[in-house]
């Protein structure tokens, strides 16, 4: 049984990523797990672009995912869901944040979208075939 379905999401395409969360709840659901989403903004301080935002910049983008969040949340599932599901917003590399929120959490399942792979995808993988590869817990991936 599984106590945490861990839902990855991208809040820059909620049309795309509606029906993800929409799946992630349905496995919850399943096993009456709870439902973690979590969303990942850009760690730009660790890149020769961090150089030029300060560090309120990032809480201010991280406030703004938050928001954003939220409402996408709301917005797929209803008021009534929103209430039972935790929000997470977190900073660096995609990947490396679901992985580590998974394990934090101990989630039994992560759910994550998959968009058409780019050329480049096949030369350095796309977030969710990392987190396929290097995950503890189960993987649903929904295309």
């Amino acid at each position: 049984m599984t106590k945490t379905v861990l839902c990855a999401v991208d809040i820059n395409r909620p049309d795309e990523e509606a029906h993800v969360l929409e799946t992630a709840k349905r496995m919850a659901d399943l096993d009456g797990a709870q439902l973690d989403v979590i969303t990942v903004v850009p760690d730009f301080g660790a890149s020769l672009v961090g150089a030029y935002f300060q560090d309120h910049h990032v809480q201010t983008a991280r406030d703004g995912a938050g928001k954003l969040l939220s409402a996408f949340v709301r917005d797929v599932l209803g008021d009534a869901a929103d209430d039972k599901v935790r929000h997470l917003v977190a900073v660096g590399n995609v990947y490396e944040e679901v992985l580590k929120t998974a394990k934090l959490s101990s989630a039994g399942l992560i759910v994550i979208g998959a968009h058409r792979p780019d050329f480049k995808d096949y030369l350095l993988g796309p977030n969710a075939a990392r987190v396929v590869r290097h995950s503890e817990c189960s993987v649903y991936v929904v295309r």
